[in-house]
Order: C-alpha cells, then structure tokens, then sequence
C-alpha cells in the first residue's frame, strides 16, 4: 500500500514538472535547436553555427578516488567551444566551488590523460540556470572570468568562462529574448515563439513512457539513499550521545546536538563514521 502511494505521489509530481526541473530540463535540451537558441540568447555575442553532443548527462570521474559529476548538459559547438548548462532549483550553497571542480575535471578529460597540451584545451562556459539570486545583486546574469586584482581591463586568458543566471532577477541586465526565457523558468509565461516551443517539447518529454518511468525509478532510489543516510545519521549521534555521556560530557551533548559543525568535529574525536 505504501509502494503504491509513492508511485501515485510521484506520478503526480511528474504531471507537474516544468522546465525548471533538472531531469526534464535536459530531456527538453536534447533537441538540438533549442539547446543552440538557448545558449544564442545566453550568449549574443558568439557565432553558434552547430552543436554536437559528446555524451548527453556526461558522467566525469578520472580516477577511482576522485568524486564524480554528472553534467546535466554537456554540448560542443563551433570552434571546438564546451558548454555545460545546469539547472539548478535550489540554493545548496556551493555553487561557487561546484563550478570550480567541474571546471577542473571537465579540464582534465579534455587533456585526455596527457595527448594534449595545455595551449590545446577548449574554450570552455559553465553555466547554471538557477532559480534563485546567488549572489543577491538582483541581475538576471552574473558572468566570471579570471582577472587581475591590481588591473580589472587584464584578463588572464584561460578561456574559462563561469555564468550564473537568475530567474528572478529584477534589473534591467539583459536582452529581452534571454529575459524571457527566464520568466519562463521562474513560471512566468510570455508571447515568445522559443519559449512556445519548449513549452510544446515539455509537455511532448512528459508522454514519453520511457523517461517517465527513468524519472520514477531516479526518485525512488533518492528516497531510499536518502532515508537509509536519515538512519544512518540518527545512529551515529545516538552513538556519539551514549560515548560522551560515558565520559561525563554533557555539555557537549547538548552542544552535538545544536551545532552541525561541532558534531562533526566530535565524530571526527571518536572515531565515529
């Protein structure tokens, strides 16, 4: 009966996905028009002719001790140009330094363990499409590139661009095409041809039985680690309350229990994992 009331909860949850979504987002960025129209109104300035996809939610890990990244999408255009786009719905805090290390390891299987040179690595944009204001300036886009501190005009010339969009910027910032792209992302819809046009490929990703049924499987299985990680997180703090008791630290009880930071710290002292 329980089974039965999460597949109906999470069938429902599929009826109601927009492009917002990270899974049905890539879906709809398979089409290759609207993934290249896409990336011409987030980036005016390039000449995009073609787009070709090495590996659709291409799956990065170089070594067996290195943490992996699944780029949602992961496309190469004119000049050799790598883009990855991500959708991103809620504030994990970390972007930032996400950026960097999937800037670092979209790097090192560029270089394919040693044929290329340095000189011989893609140009490169990161981009996360997010539904929130990372950085809090109210723009709709907040690009990054390597520059010098003493000397803004001097650019270092990696060639690694960072993008950061907000749907719910409040500035004007961007060209409308891009602007309302964005409202389209943040659940505002306007009469614009493209935004026509994923709404159509949205609704025509949400009837294939196929990623449906991927879609299910993917939340079920989140569930699951995420309930087996909830019991497992609840043993080791009944574990670490019954040790510092044990020794008379029950001021640390109280503190273990309050401060994430601090338990973690206490973990660590007891060897708990």
């Amino acid at each position: 009966m329980e089974k039965q009331i999460e597949i109906e909860d999470f069938d429902k949850q599929w009826e109601e996905l927009g492009i917002s979504n990270d899974f049905l987002f890539m879906k709809v960025m398979q089409n290759q028009e609207l993934c290249k129209e896409l990336l011409h109104r987030i980036l005016p300035d390039l000449d995009i002719d073609h787009i070709e996809y090495p590996e659709l939610q291409k799956e990065i890990k170089e070594d067996m001790e290195a943490k992996s990244i699944r780029l949602d999408v992961y496309v190469k255009g004119s000049k050799d140009i790598i883009y990855n786009i991500e959708m991103q719905a809620a504030d994990t805090k970390e972007l930032p330094k996400r950026s960097r290390y999937y800037q670092a390891m979209i790097d090192l299987q560029l270089l394919d363990k040693g044929d290329k040179s340095y000189n011989e690595l893609n140009k490169t944009y990161i981009i996360f499409i997010c539904l929130f204001d990372l950085f809090g300036q109210g723009r709709h886009i907040y690009t990054f590139e390597n520059l010098c501190k003493e000397d803004t005009s001097l650019a270092m010339g990696d060639e690694a661009t960072k993008i950061f969009l907000n749907a719910k910027g409040n500035i004007n910032d961007v060209g409308n095409e891009l602007k309302v792209f964005l409202d389209y992302v943040s659940g505002k819809k306007s009469n614009d041809t493209f935004v026509d046009k994923l709404e159509e490929a949205v609704q025509k990703a949400k009837k294939n039985r196929e990623w449906r049924h991927d879609y299910m499987t993917l939340m079920m299985r989140e569930r699951i680690n995420y309930e087996k990680g909830e019991k497992h997180d609840e043993e080791r703090l009944f574990k670490l309350i019954r040790r510092l008791n044990e020794d008379n630290r029950l001021s640390d009880i109280v503190m273990a229990i309050e401060d994430k930071e601090y338990r973690k710290k206490l973990y660590k002292e007891y060897d708990i994992i």
